[in-house]
C-alpha cells in the first residue's frame, strides 16, 4: 500500500478500467483485464458488454470468474453462443470495440508471448498457459488494451515466442510482415500508460502514474522508450473507485478463496 492509500496493482486496474466508455463491446481476458472490465460495468459504464471466449455475451458476473468456463459467467450472461460463433461472427466479424489481453511479455511494437520463457518450443525454461483466444482477439478487435506489470523482464526487446502479433517489423526477422489494419494498441502497466502511433505502431509512454518518473518506466523497459511530448499524470483513483475494487476483490475472496487487489 502506498502513502497515497492504494498500490500500484490498484491504480492500474482502475486505469484500465476507465479506457471502457458506457456501451462499448469488450473480449476479456481472465485476471487482471477481468477485474478491470468488470470495475468499469460497476461503476462508470454500467451497459459495457463483456464478452468472454467461453461464449458469454453481456456477463454480469457477481464475483470474478476463476476461468472462462466459470459458471457465474453464464448465469449473468444476456445470452451464450457457441464457441466458434463467439469468434466468427462477434470478433472476425467486427462487432468487438475493445479486446482486454494479459500478458507475460511484450514488445515494443504490442507483439504478445503467453507460450514460453527461455530456451526453445520444445525444451523452455518456462512453459505458460499458452495462446487461447489471444492471437485472434489481439488481430481482430478494434482496438487492444494489455494489462501487466511493467519490468524488463516482461517489456523485451525481442519477445522469447510470438504467440499474438502486435505489428510485426519485417525488419527484426526473414519472412513476410504481419502489419493487421487494427487500431491503437494501449499497454496499462503498473506504471504509467505506453500506446502505439498509427505511424510507427511503436508503443509510446503517454501518461505516468502519480509519483512515478519517467526514469522508473525506462529503467524498467527493455528498449529505448519513446516518451510523448504531450506526457499526462494519471489522475489518482477515486474513493469511489477503490472502494467498488475492493468491493468486488472481497466478494470473490468470498467465494472462491483468497483473491487480493493488493501488491
Amino acid at each position: 500500500m502506498s502513502d497515497a492509500g492504494y498500490t500500484s496493482q490498484e491504480i492500474m486496474t482502475i486505469a484500465a478500467a476507465r479506457r471502457l466508455k458506457n456501451g462499448t463491446v469488450c473480449f476479456v481476458g481472465i485476471g487482471l483485464p477481468s477485474a478491470a472490465a468488470n470495475l468499469a460495468r460497476l461503476t462508470h459504464a454500467p451497459d459495457v458488454v463483456l464478452i468472454y471466449e467461453s461464449g458469454t455475451i453481456g456477463a454480469k458476473p457477481a464475483v470474478l470468474p476463476l476461468s472462462i468456463g466459470d459458471g457465474e459467467l453464464a448465469e449473468s450472461a444476456d445470452t451464450v453462443v457457441s464457441v466458434p460463433e463467439v469468434f466468427r461472427y462477434w470478433l472476425q466479424g467486427g462487432h468487438v470495440d475493445v479486446g482486454f489481453l494479459g500478458a507475460a511479455q511484450v514488445d515494443k511494437f504490442g507483439n504478445i508471448n503467453t507460450t514460453t520463457i527461455g530456451g526453445t518450443y520444445e525444451n523452455p525454461k518456462v512453459r505458460l498457459p499458452g495462446a487461447g483466444g489471444a492471437p485472434e482477439i489481439a488481430t481482430a478487435a478494434k482496438e487492444v488494451t494489455i494489462i501487466l506489470k511493467q519490468s524488463k523482464r516482461s517489456f523485451v526487446e525481442k519477445l522469447d515466442f510470438i504467440t499474438s502479433s502486435g505489428f510485426y517489423d519485417p525488419s527484426s526477422a526473414s519472412g513476410n510482415s504481419s502489419s493487421h489494419g487494427r487500431g491503437p494498441t494501449t499497454v496499462i502497466t503498473d506504471l504509467g500508460i505506453l500506446a502505439s502511433t498509427r505511424d510507427s505502431r511503436e508503443l509510446v509512454l503517454q501518461a505516468l502514474h502519480p509519483s512515478v518518473s519517467v526514469e522508473q518506466v525506462r529503467d524498467a523497459t527493455g528498449w529505448n522508450l519513446k516518451v510523448s511530448a504531450e506526457l499526462r499524470q494519471t489522475p489518482a483513483p477515486t474513493s469511489q473507485e477503490l472502494a467498488a475494487l475492493r468491493d468486488l476483490y472481497a466478494r470473490t475472496a468470498a467465494a472462491h478463496g483468497s483473491i487480493s487487489a493488493s501488491e
